[in-house]
């Protein structure tokens, strides 16, 4: 049994999600579908990539990936699969497969990508604005019914990557940028375990906050408190326990955060 995870902008409410189960299951009933999410704020490729990136690693071998958060249906824009390690990757060419690409890469995974352009493959009629039931749900069945990723479409050789902020050292630190905010309000940051974890006592900065220090899990600090720690993929996270820090803070994506050594801060 395959694993196909779909992840999404169409929202719960319009039925479009469930159409491309139905087409994938058309294909391939023996695939077993994961929501991996459908909340996506609309046309945000720069979320999507950043939830493929840090959830699709933790998907058995032979996973396949669709994903469908597309501003350029039926335009100029690609349509591409892609085989990262074990896993497949099958969605536009618009960036959204970034951080798991890059991830792929910082472990040496083979990676290879096609541009889905067999139309005997698809189905027999095709929306130009609805390329998620008509091309990628079909793909995605055929891999998962075993089809070799290259009788899809030609070899692509430069898939588009986003251009996401990275955190920079500064004198005593750090400085980079909220990434996500969860649905918890958590406040995520693009700064890293890696980046900051031998600086030794810390100090956090973000939207005229100061917080002192890291905790080990939310319940280290008492309710209403706000806190840093870190995500459960090694990102730096400010939250409010019990409570919900974006809102607290005011806090949106792209804002400055700030992480110093206790002495610099």
């Amino acid at each position: 049994m395959t694993v196909i995870s779909l992840l999404t902008d169409f929202g719960l409410k319009d039925g479009n999600v469930g159409v491309m189960k139905g087409v994938i299951l058309g294909l391939a009933p023996h695939a077993r579908l994961i929501d991996l999410g459908h909340l996506i704020p609309p046309q945000d490729m720069r979320e999507a990539a950043i939830l493929l990136g840090r959830s699709a690693p933790y998907f058995p071998d032979g996973s396949i990936h669709l994903v469908v958060v597309d501003p350029g249906v039926g335009t100029w824009r690609r349509p591409m699969a892609g085989r990262l390690g074990t896993h497949f990757f099958v969605g536009p060419d618009n960036g959204v497969v970034t951080k798991f690409l890059e991830y792929a890469e910082a472990r040496a995974w083979p990676t290879a990508f096609v541009e889905l352009n067999r139309p005997e493959r698809w189905l027999a009629e095709v929306s130009p604005v609805f390329h998620g039931r008509d091309i990628f749900s079909p793909t995605a069945a055929h891999l998962a019914n075993g089809v070799a990723m290259e009788d899809l479409g030609d070899r692509l050789l430069d898939p588009v990557r986003l251009a996401l902020a990275r955190p920079e050292a500064i004198p005593g630190g750090w400085r980079g940028k909220v990434d996500h905010i969860d649905y918890y309000g958590n406040v995520r940051s693009n700064i890293r375990r890696e980046h900051v974890e031998a600086m030794g006592p810390l100090v956090v900065r973000l939207r005229g906050a100061t917080i002192e220090g890291l905790v080990r899990t939310f319940g280290d600090r008492a309710a209403g408190e706000l806190i840093a720690l870190y995500g459960s993929t090694g990102d730096l996270v400010v939250a409010l326990v019990n409570g919900n820090a974006a809102q607290r803070l005011g806090a949106v994506v792209g804002d400055p955060v700030e992480v110093l050594g206790r002495e610099s801060g």
